[in-house]
């Protein structure tokens, strides 16, 4: 019979045991996996590009021009590298601020969209729609209100009595209030103007992709990307716990508290250029943990490839699936909710043992 897990065979397994046999090799077959999705996706479409002409016009910057057509450039160029950059980066920034948040709350069902961030974010966006405001303030009505949605969270569920059970019940809570105040603000919307703006952003989709929003997404994506990374190995040591967090020499609170803002900074971004994207923040970093393990330190790069991956994937199906579009918050969800369920049943007896 195993010996049973101490406190101290838990901090020793956080902060000196390295990760998974085969762990930079996951980074590694999870990056090519990566590229390769990109220039797959790049060539599909109603316009279809050869494989070859892509390789060609991607490595053109580097290498002479080997007679590609003008028209292939322009829709590879112009229409779908910013677009499959931008699934990267949302795709990416949702699935590594999931696992992050996962860790920080100890919470294995956490994600942006549990515990509210992407609903508060969503009535920043609409605010800045409605009132006909530009991109910069609908980044920032995005940023500011996903802040606030968890910093709520924070202050209602990480008391004495918190419990994981707990954290779930104030998600869906806030997340429901977030989501009222948006719809009171589609019902006081323009119906011909604003509201049809603010109907489609919600809905979440890639279509309106271009180089300007991949580069409004990519500064506060990468920026809060960059931070989690950082701090990957602390956050080994911060999910044990603050008084094992503590004793290690970290300062817990300040800690936590700049894990949630790099989380409201990616999905701040996410949301204002790509609009709710739900269930990605859940379940890549599970599919993510099962294939490299718990250590942050290999599960927080592999989460971000896996993510950017899986939503080239999921938009491409989006764009080619019929002759219109398939919003991407719809297909994303119908993959994530059954996934969710599932993970609620797996976990449901620890789930209430420690509520």
């Amino acid at each position: 019979m195993a010996p049973p897990t101490t406190t101290s065979s838990r901090r020793e397994e956080a902060v000196a045991t390295p990760a998974r046999v085969g762990g930079p090799l996951a980074v590694v077959a999870a990056a090519v996996a990566l590229v390769v999705t990109i220039v797959v996706a790049i060539s599909l479409g109603r316009y279809t590009v050869p494989v070859s002409h892509v390789v060609q016009i991607l490595a053109s910057v580097l290498l002479p021009d080997g007679g590609v057509g003008e028209t292939e450039r322009t829709v590879v160029e112009l229409i779908r590298l910013p677009r499959v950059l931008l699934a990267v980066l949302v795709g990416g920034g949702l699935a590594i601020a999931g696992a992050a948040l996962q860790a920080t709350f100890r919470n294995p069902l956490v994600s942006p969209d549990i515990i509210g961030v992407s609903a508060g974010a969503s009535l920043g966006g609409s605010l800045a729609l409605l009132l006909g405001l530009g991109t910069i303030f609908l980044v920032g009505g995005a940023f500011v209100f996903g802040l606030v949605a968890i910093g709520l969270l924070f202050a209602l569920t990480l008391g004495r009595s918190s419990s994981m059970l707990m954290v779930v019940l104030g998600g869906v809570v806030l997340g429901s209030f977030f989501a009222a105040l948006v719809g009171l603000v589609q019902y006081f919307a323009d119906p011909y103007s604003s509201l049809p703006a603010i109907v489609f952003w919600l809905l979440g989709s890639l279509a309106t992709a271009t180089w300007a929003k991949v580069g409004v997404a990519a500064v506060p994506i990468l920026l809060g990307t960059a931070v989690m990374l950082l701090l990957r190995w602390r956050i080994n040591v911060l999910s044990l716990g603050d008084d094992e967090a503590s004793s290690l020499g970290l300062r817990p609170g300040r800690m936590r508290w700049t894990i949630l803002l790099s989380c409201a900074l990616i999905v701040a971004g996410a949301v204002a250029v790509s609009g709710v994207v739900g269930w990605v923040g859940l379940v890549i970093p599970h599919l993510a943990r099962m294939w490299v393990g718990p250590d942050h330190r290999i599960l927080l790069p592999v989460s971000f490839l896996v993510g950017a991956t899986y939503l080239i994937v999921i938009d491409t199906i989006a764009r080619t699936l019929t002759a219109g579009e398939v919003p991407l918050g719809v297909l994303t969800a119908l993959v994530g909710a059954p996934v969710f369920f599932l993970l609620l049943r797996r976990n449901r007896d620890r789930i209430w043992d420690h509520a």
